[in-house]
């Protein structure tokens, strides 16, 4: 069976629908942006009352600026969504230690921070930034994001990611949207794509979902999205 048929197809809604309005506006449009298109950084706002896990090649703890850098194929783990990166900067509230490598089945907050995963008696550190940095890539579930740099700021509710060279890019199944900078409200889920120029997208119209063709029966085709705003 294809896989999230109904994630997938408000995708391509989402999808189409900026795509038209930025070829209504035409060559004049100095800056692309859209809204609402489900992307795997909204994992974070899904899953922030998950435990935070970390690992790293390496560890660097600054208790006094209460900060602890991760170098080294840093990876991030909460509920259903990864996160991996060259180095992680973790800004951490007072405590009894920093947000270490290690399993944890603590609950945090709902907004204002985020928990992170510490062993000992010492307890859980409340996480109120995330920093990574270099070929961050993002993964929930058939979604992926990659960028440059990422920030997860629970306090301020925002998570922005920049891209690098290639820009932004949300991927699902075949579908592709690309983008300067990606922006996900904590609060509300909405997430935005905002270009300099303009927002780029390649829409699948097969009417298949993921992991079609991998055996077994094949599902009846689905019906091809509809390119107009609104209707499904």
């Amino acid at each position: 069976m294809p896989a999230h048929p109904s994630r997938m197809q408000f995708f391509s809604h989402s999808v189409a629908a900026a795509a038209l309005t930025l070829i209504l506006c035409g060559d004049g449009v100095a800056q692309g942006a859209m809204s609402g298109v489900p992307n795997a950084m909204q994992g974070f706002s899904q899953n922030r009352d998950q435990p935070i896990q970390i690992e790293a090649a390496s560890l660097e703890m600054r208790d006094k600026k209460k900060e602890a850098t991760f170098a080294g194929n840093a990876k991030v783990v909460q509920g259903d969504t990864t996160m991996t990166s060259k180095s992680l900067l973790v800004l951490y509230d007072s405590g009894p230690a920093p947000p270490t490598p290690s399993p944890a089945a603590a609950k945090g907050p709902k907004s204002g921070s985020m928990q992170a995963a510490n062993p000992g008696p010492g307890g859980s550190s409340s996480v109120r930034r995330l920093e990574a940095r270099g070929s961050v890539v993002v993964t929930q579930k058939d979604q992926v994001v990659t960028g440059e740099t990422a920030v997860v700021d629970p306090r301020a509710n925002l998570i922005t990611m920049v891209g690098g060279v290639n820009g932004v890019v949300l991927t699902q199944c075949k579908n592709v949207l690309t983008g300067d900078r990606l922006k996900v409200d904590m609060t509300t889920g909405v997430s935005r794509v905002e270009s300099d120029s303009k927002v780029k997208v390649l829409i699948e119209q097969s009417g298949q979902g993921c992991g079609s063709g991998s055996g077994g029966a094949k599902p009846a085709p689905a019906a091809a999205p509809s390119l107009i705003p609104g209707k499904k």
